[in-house]
């Protein structure tokens, strides 16, 4: 079986992945991606090498529009600047002196149309968290425009039995509600000041789900939520990495088959 991983693209660095990649592997094909996901994209290389991409939100999604951006900044797209590819970054050259024709690109078709339907300028609410602590913010354009970030202690489980076991299990239990109500008042503090439109969760899956049950996250509970992250305990590094997450192109990279 063709070994396969996957890696996230930031929107405006796509068309640097498709260059490399098509360096790489030759030619390809662009078209709907029938086993998954509706809005999910197939790419075949001459080469056999295959990359399914998948945007952070599916299409048609209520997500409120991206307000102007706070500090004036341009919101063109950055020039494309590379991406997690392992084909070396062609030379410097002319404009255009690199531009095969290749089907999908990112300028036109299929691919160009996934792009139009990712606007990273729109609030992303942030919210990570697992037993060390918790790290929540609002993003845009990629970047953390508020946070906070706090660590807790949550006991682990112990070997111990009967008496002591159900004494640590409480204990335990309560540290983590607590936890998820520090987390939760945190969240909807930034979110009121900057109202997200959609959502990011990471780290533990039952702590995000009870905090987001919380009854002050109740009025972000329903907004659409990007895949969720695996993270480490939540600092604000891995905040900011999560921002730069949140709205990028999911790619699954099948290498082409070994000759038999």
């Amino acid at each position: 079986m063709s070994p396969t991983r996957s890696v996230l693209v930031e929107a405006h660095r796509l068309e640097g992945w498709l260059s490399r990649f098509r360096a790489r592997n030759g030619m390809y094909t662009v078209g709907p991606d029938t086993g998954g996901s509706a809005d999910s994209l197939r790419i075949v290389a001459s080469n056999g090498c295959t990359a399914v991409l998948t945007p952070p939100l599916p299409r048609g999604l209520d997500v409120v529009p991206a307000d102007p951006l706070p500090d004036g900044r341009d919101a063109a797209p950055e020039p494309p600047s590379g991406g997690p590819c392992t084909a070396p970054t062609p030379p410097p050259g002319p404009p255009g002196a690199d531009r095969q024709p290749a089907a999908g690109d990112a300028g036109s078709g299929p691919i160009a149309a996934m792009l139009g339907a990712v606007d990273t300028r729109i609030p992303v609410g942030l919210l990570l968290l697992r037993r060390g602590g918790y790290s929540v913010g609002v993003a845009r354009d990629g970047r953390v425009v508020s946070s906070k970030t706090g660590t807790r202690y949550v006991q682990g489980r112990t070997a111990a039995g009967g008496w002591s076991q159900q004494r640590f299990a409480r204990r335990r239990a309560n540290q983590a509600a607590s936890l998820v109500e520090e987390t939760a008042v945190r969240a909807a503090a930034l979110f009121v000041a900057e109202p997200p439109s959609c959502l990011q969760l990471g780290g533990d899956r039952t702590l995000t789900t009870l905090a987001l049950a919380e009854p002050v996250l109740k009025p972000w509970a329903g907004l659409p939520q990007t895949p969720f992250l695996t993270v480490p305990d939540p600092r604000f590094a891995v905040l900011e990495e999560a921002a730069k997450a949140a709205l990028s192109i999911r790619i699954t990279v099948t290498d082409p088959p070994e000759a038999g």
